[in-house]
């Protein structure tokens, strides 16, 4: 068996949580690759409904292995809220693995984010995911699913050492503070219910691919919203196409043979930006009501054309 990749051709929400569910049956492992819970996936499944937005789609398949990857940035609060609210619904998350090397969203991110929103307005949804790209790429003040598995004293130095830097640089841009402790509160809290799930995933990854196990890798958001190659500056944080299923995995290139592209009967966006065929009369407001086009994470309106 091979890799296969589902990705979206438009600016995201094309459906692409509906069709990894459907294809889920023939794999062994579902795996996010990119961005963070700014991402939004629905799956119905009879009259249960589920809205996703770090854990893979998938979740009706509880002997699949799900894995959130290193190429994800991950809001512990939201994967908790996430995790807790499928076990609620009768499915286990005994097969839910975070990389190691995936990057962690704090408060102090969605304080960023929400100011970088004000001062430019671009379409984010405010979710700190832009900031925690910033901060891996910065590298020096950064914490890792990883850093989670440190003794409580050594995450929390690590944590003060980060928050001190911060409350500098929200000073000098006027940005509103936060609370340390807190933060160290809700780090450490989430971190006891996290951590049984913390893995090398780019090492398990390979391990399955030499043993041709099946993988299906599950993009989110859209081609269109990729950081390189979409409409710059509205886009996304993260890559979105084919080749981040390798940087974003560890998986290597050659190893992904199938590439999916899910792209609606017309195209929606969410934010700002360019949209060449965006219908602002009748027409458009017909389809987002009919196609109940609203965003999955914000509740935003999309734009329809």
């Amino acid at each position: 068996m091979s890799v296969s990749i589902i990705l979206g051709l438009q600016w995201g929400d094309e459906g692409k949580g509906k069709i990894v569910d459907l294809v889920a049956k023939d794999f062994e492992y579902v795996v996010r690759f990119n961005g963070g819970d700014n991402a939004g996936h629905t799956v119905i499944k009879g009259k249960e409904e589920f809205k996703l937005h770090l854990i893979p789609s998938g979740v009706f398949y509880p002997e699949k292995t799900k894995v959130i990857a290193n190429g994800v940035v991950v809001n512990p609060e939201t994967l908790v809220r996430e995790m807790d609210a499928v076990e609620a619904r009768g499915y286990h998350m005994k097969n839910l693995l975070v990389s190691s090397d995936a990057h962690i969203i704090l408060p102090w991110h969605i304080i960023m984010d929400g100011g970088l929103e004000a001062s430019g307005k671009i379409g984010t949804t405010k979710k700190g995911i832009g900031p925690a790209y910033s901060d891996k790429a910065s590298r020096t003040y950064a914490i890792r699913a990883g850093d989670l598995l440190l003794s409580d004293n050594e995450l929390k130095k690590k944590i003060e050492m980060i928050a001190e830097h911060k409350k500098k640089l929200f000073s000098a841009f006027g940005y509103p503070d936060f609370d340390t402790e807190s933060v160290k509160s809700m780090v450490l809290e989430k971190a006891k219910r996290i951590r049984p799930h913390i893995a090398d995933t780019q090492f398990m990854l390979n391990k399955a691919v030499a043993e041709k196990k099946s993988i299906l890798l599950e993009g989110a958001q859209g081609a269109l919203l990729d950081i390189d190659h979409g409409t710059f500056p509205y886009v996304t944080s993260s890559n979105t196409t084919a080749g981040a299923g390798s940087t974003g995995t560890g998986i290597p290139p050659h190893a992904i043979k199938r590439v999916i592209g899910i792209a609606k009967a017309y195209t929606t966006r969410v934010g700002e930006g360019p949209f060449p065929t965006e219908l602002k009369e009748e027409t458009g407001e017909r389809i987002r009501k009919v196609g109940h086009e609203f965003g999955t994470t914000t509740g935003r309106p999309r734009r329809c054309g």
